[in-house]
């Protein structure tokens, strides 16, 4: 069966290249491209170059002016550079053209985040989604793959006698994207079992949402003890992680780790991850992890809550949490966060720094969706009373006869299964 590859790791040394339009866009389009060195370094593939380029207008051959495309292909032989990559998008014409000038490997942003994404996958779901990622993206770029494209073909499977090679390997991925659409819907289904589930223990369920490497994975592993994967690298764990925590008033808790943002998102991952994201979308509240060491922390937060919007997932309930604060040694830094975040919470899970109150805060969010009731519960329905002690806070118990006097603080979603057993 035809498949679409990542491609083997052969680049030794590489360079990078942004380049923007309007002057006011310069400090962005640097930080953009120290992130992508970033980004690369995640790859193993060292960087030897950077190149930050203005230009007046997009150009359709190279996206850059010809004079400036031949001076960087000079450069790239002068240092003996074996990769160029772009911060940019490139149309398949012009990745096309840039090889075909400079003899070397080119790519953009949205392909290393494809292939960071190909080595971090571990789950089938996962897999099916980068898989279903990679293809989209590589479908219009096929010439660069193949050399026998201009060969004739008929026969068993082929639409018709002189159908090209190139036209029938694109058939072929048009095929695999629709049985990993399917495959993907099933996964979607049984996810939505799992939630089902769920709401029948409606235990509330928070998603930890932020930009990649701020410390999610890091927190719910603090939090709940859970044995989730913790590295210094973007995109360190692809795969959500749902965990129980007790909170001080005994209400339980689900806290679900989710794939970390980054500027830029390749569109394709946007919709192939929706199956992952929509974690945050479904769930009551979001914890939305910052890494306040980092300078550009605002984009990032800016960056998510776009992402989020996407999914739908802006308008809820949203407790910011400011990770690495032992990082941060300067007090007006410091003030400045707490200054424009006056409700986030300032924690370091290296530390311990903030995590009793960062708990007492997520208590409190929770303690919003319940409802103290009075009820009166047969005696021989032992089973409603453990219910109770397991998603919600009894305060009071009285065994009265055939009855028993519950007292006791619920999710509001299980008001519903004990509507008939509610006193004033």
């Amino acid at each position: 069966m035809f498949e679409i590859k990542a491609r083997e790791k052969m680049v030794e040394r590489a360079m990078l290249v942004g380049a923007y339009i309007d002057h006011a866009e310069k400090i962005e389009a640097q930080d953009l491209l120290e992130e992508l060195e970033e980004l690369v370094n995640t790859l193993g593939i060292p960087v030897v170059d950077r190149q930050l380029i203005h230009h007046r207008e997009a150009h359709a051959r190279y996206l850059i002016g010809t004079g400036k495309a031949e001076e960087i292909a000079d450069l790239l032989k002068e240092k003996k550079c074996d990769v160029i990559i772009f911060d940019n998008e490139l149309t398949p014409a012009q990745q096309r053209n840039w090889e075909e000038l400079t003899k070397v490997t080119v790519a953009d942003r949205q392909e290393i985040i494809l292939d960071i994404f190909g080595a971090r996958a571990r789950t089938r779901e996962a897999r099916i989604q980068v898989d279903l990622a990679r293809m989209a993206y590589s479908l219009p770029r096929l010439t660069r793959a193949w050399s026998h494209l201009g060969q004739q073909g008929g026969g068993i499977g082929a639409k018709g006698e002189g159908e090209s090679q190139l036209e029938q390997d694109k058939r072929k991925i048009r095929g695999q994207i629709d049985r990993l659409k399917k495959e993907l819907q099933d996964v979607r289904r049984a996810r939505a079992t799992q939630r089902k589930d769920r709401k029948r223990a409606p235990v509330p369920n928070a998603a930890i949402v932020g930009y990649t490497n701020a410390g999610k994975s890091s927190l719910l592993r603090r939090l709940t003890g859970a044995d989730v994967l913790v590295e210094d690298k973007l995109f360190a764990t692809l795969d959500t992680t749902t965990r129980k925590i007790a909170l001080p008033n005994k209400q339980p808790l689900l806290l679900t780790d989710t794939v970390g943002f980054v500027r830029k998102l390749p569109h394709q991952l946007v919709e192939s991850f929706n199956a992952t994201l929509e974690e945050a979308a479904l769930s009551d509240f979001t914890v939305h992890v910052l890494d306040a060491s980092q300078p550009r922390v605002m984009e990032f937060y800016d960056t998510t809550m776009k992402v989020l919007g996407e999914l739908g997932a802006d308008t809820k309930q949203t407790l910011v949490v400011f990770n690495k604060m032992d990082k941060v040694t300067d007090p007006s830094t410091r003030a400045v966060l707490r200054h424009n975040f006056p409700k986030g919470v300032f924690i370091s899970v290296h530390t311990g720094e903030g995590l009793d109150t960062l708990v007492e805060r997520i208590a409190d969010f929770v303690s919003k969706g319940t409802t103290e009731v009075n009820l009166r519960l047969p005696a021989a329905r032992a089973d409603l009373l453990a219910r109770i002690h397991r998603e919600g806070t009894v305060s009071e118990v009285a065994y009265e006869d055939d009855e028993i006097a519950v007292r006791a603080t619920i999710p509001q979603r299980s008001l519903e299964a004990f509507a008939e057993y509610a006193r004033n």
